[in-house]
């Protein structure tokens, strides 16, 4: 898939982007069976792109040969229904090579995760992510967030590198991104990508709708895509009584959860899928499970969630 091919059908938000998380078994070995079902099962819920391996997939408890196995069964089990997108990161060198490794397995894309640790200046952030982008010819979205903020002016200078079709911005500086969608809209190519790559982005998708960014991530896609799906057509259609329930009643109380724990974005989320019936197992270290509490109290959101779509019918 070239970049303009991955960009056309990223393009068109057809449903929430797919972030599984990756499933581990009783011995802490990747359980790939669970996996596989993880992604199948998100892809016929009607997910517009898989993004494996990523954040919420613990790409930084994976060893190589676990991110390389993951990324094929993903590209596997989706069988070209929709696209596929693997994670790529740490220093340049690790990173680079974990583009191949995705290449490799099938991938159609990589989205390039910050570089580990360092806080470096624009001009190093900007060879690191044409390194990564130069190292395979798959299209490369990059990952805004932590110590990776870029300048207006270097993502216009990303946006106009060979490979490189898309920000997500994990940050949440909103004048930041409408100074950056400016920029690039008056100097840079017509056709680059934005996502909403917040933790729980819904809650912020009205806003960064308003500014330019129609994409976004959907951990609740995880684990109740019912609900993450009801979300993406409320905003789509301008249901704005849909989206202001589902914001109300379920999104705010999961973020306010999710609040309550460090590294819960991931591991709440991992929580959630259990509940719901699939066993993925528990995060890796250093990440740590939710407590007995805050899982039920995670039942009780979910439950309440889907509550709310059946009173809408």
């Amino acid at each position: 898939m070239t970049p303009a091919d991955l960009a056309a059908r990223l393009s068109i938000p057809s449903g929430p982007l797919f972030f599984p998380v990756t499933a581990f078994g009783p011995d802490g070995a990747v359980g790939l069976d669970a996996y596989r079902a993880h992604v199948r099962q998100g892809v016929a819920a009607g997910a517009a792109a898989v993004f494996a391996c990523c954040g919420t997939g613990e790409f930084h408890a994976l060893t190589p040969e676990e991110f390389e196995t993951c990324v094929r069964a993903a590209v596997e089990e989706s069988g070209g229904r929709v696209p596929v997108l693997a994670g790529a990161g740490y220093g340049t060198a690790l990173a680079v090579r974990y583009a191949r490794l995705a290449a490799a397995a099938g991938a159609d894309g990589l989205l390039a995760m910050p570089p580990y640790l360092v806080v470096a200046g624009q001009q190093g952030l900007l060879r690191h992510y044409r390194e990564v982008a130069a190292a395979t010819a798959l299209p490369v979205v990059v990952y805004q967030r932590d110590n990776a903020v870029f300048t207006p002016r270097t993502v216009v200078e990303l946006a106009r590198t060979d490979g490189i079709i898309g920000l997500k911005d994990g940050l949440g500086d909103l004048d930041l991104m409408q100074r950056t969608v400016s920029a690039v809209r008056t100097e840079g190519p017509g056709d680059f990508l934005y996502f909403n790559g917040l933790p729980t982005a819904e809650q912020t998708q009205l806003a960064y709708r308003a500014i330019g960014v129609p994409l976004y991530s959907s951990a609740v896609f995880c684990f109740a895509p019912e609900i993450a799906l009801a979300f993406h057509r409320a905003l789509e259609t301008g249901d704005r009584a849909t989206v202001d329930r589902l914001l109300d009643g379920f999104y705010r109380p999961f973020v306010e959860l999710r609040a309550q724990g460090r590294g819960y974005a991931v591991a709440l989320v991992k929580a959630a899928v259990r509940l719901r019936g699939l066993d993925v197992g528990e995060v890796r270290p250093p990440l740590h499970e939710p407590g007995d509490d805050h899982v039920k109290q995670l039942a009780q959101v979910i439950e309440r969630g889907y509550a709310l779509l059946e009173g809408a019918k």
